[in-house]
């Protein structure tokens, strides 16, 4: 059996959302010793395919780390051919809160170093050393305490759209970038609380062990991160503290936590969270627009790129192949964003 895709990319979603069969779309991560993540990968890859599986899945010898969907009629069938996975027995699933059945339109698994790239080369950090996860009760509770820290451990083009009250929000692009950065802002507060959340918590898990490494010795994360947060928030009635969109990473690219809007355009300044990525497959830069500036600049991030989507495909080709080293492809959120 071919274990890869072989349809185009621009045929596999337009059959997607041209089909009204229901999908679930669900998130999880595991850190667990594969030792041989190709055969895993493999394995995954066809049983996924009979499935009906879609998604954006890395495994590497650290684990594994997915968001994907599945077929709903699938569900059962695919939750018992996962918890047959010994490591992966009754592992939680994190299932989106909004879903129209389109977040993915093919499967594609990978075999990376590590599946959270996070710069650390040091020997002696060990990744499991986590700090204690909390339920969404215990967060608001021990985030409602003065004298906590509580830090986001999202990028900035994430937090930008929705973040709990009162954190710290790291201005960074990478999560590389952000775990150091994170232990110098705190380094005069290794004894006070400390709380850490992201999406789905498969970064906090790194984030807290790594604090535990540098001296903290009060290091908390939120357990299933911002996703499990607002389901339990939901079927509990407790206080939502979250305030805007939950960035995720699929063609989605936001699920609605609370009704705020606390983002705003980057093009005109206008109240708006929607994030697009420009229509000039020479950018593809992902930033906030609004509908107004959408069709003032043709869903493009600027004048230029307006300009160039109008040529003909050779002399386009030709702006992306010069253009390569010199712009950003995928350079997220506010400073890398052009407005006229």
């Amino acid at each position: 059996m071919i274990l890869h895709n072989r349809v185009n990319g621009k045929e596999l979603k337009d059959r997607i959302q041209k089909a009204n069969e229901e999908r679930t779309t669900i998130s999880l991560y595991k850190y667990q010793q594969i030792k041989n993540p190709i055969f895993f990968r493999d394995y995954l890859f066809y049983n996924f395919s009979q499935l009906g599986v879609l998604g954006r899945i890395y495994v590497s010898k650290e684990g594994i780390n997915a968001q994907f969907s599945v077929p709903t009629a699938n569900f059962d069938a695919f939750k018992e051919f996962l918890y047959g996975i010994d490591f992966l027995n009754g592992i939680r699933l994190n299932i989106a809160r909004e879903d129209n059945g389109k977040s993915f339109f093919k499967l594609t698994i990978k075999v990376r170093k590590k599946i959270v790239a996070d710069g650390i080369e040091d020997p002696d950090f060990n990744p499991s050393n986590c700090g204690k996860h909390l339920s969404a009760e215990e967060f608001n509770e021990l985030t409602s305490q003065k004298e906590t820290i509580l830090v986001d451990m999202r990028n900035h083009y994430e937090s930008e759209i929705g973040h709990f009250e009162n954190a710290i929000l790291p201005d960074v692009e990478t999560f590389r970038e952000q775990l150091p950065k994170v232990a110098e802002m705190l380094k005069d507060n290794k004894d006070k609380p400390v709380v850490m959340y992201c999406t789905g918590g498969i970064r906090c898990e790194k984030a807290s062990a790594y604090l535990k490494y540098k001296g903290f010795n009060n290091v908390y994360q939120l357990n299933g991160g911002i996703i499990e947060y607002a389901r339990q928030v939901k079927e509990q009635g407790l206080p939502n503290k979250f305030i805007g969109k939950n960035f995720v990473f699929d063609e989605r690219l936001a699920e609605s936590i609370s009704c705020d809007i606390i983002a705003h355009c980057h093009q005109c300044g206008k109240p708006c969270d929607t994030h697009v990525n420009c229509v000039n497959t020479g950018c593809n830069l992902l930033f906030i627009q609004c509908e107004e500036c959408a069709s003032k600049y043709n869903h493009c991030c600027s004048e230029e790129c307006k300009e160039v989507i109008s040529w003909d495909e050779s002399s386009q080709k030709e702006w992306r192949r010069k253009h390569a080293a010199n712009k950003k492809i995928f350079s997220k959120g506010r400073f890398h964003t052009t407005t006229a």
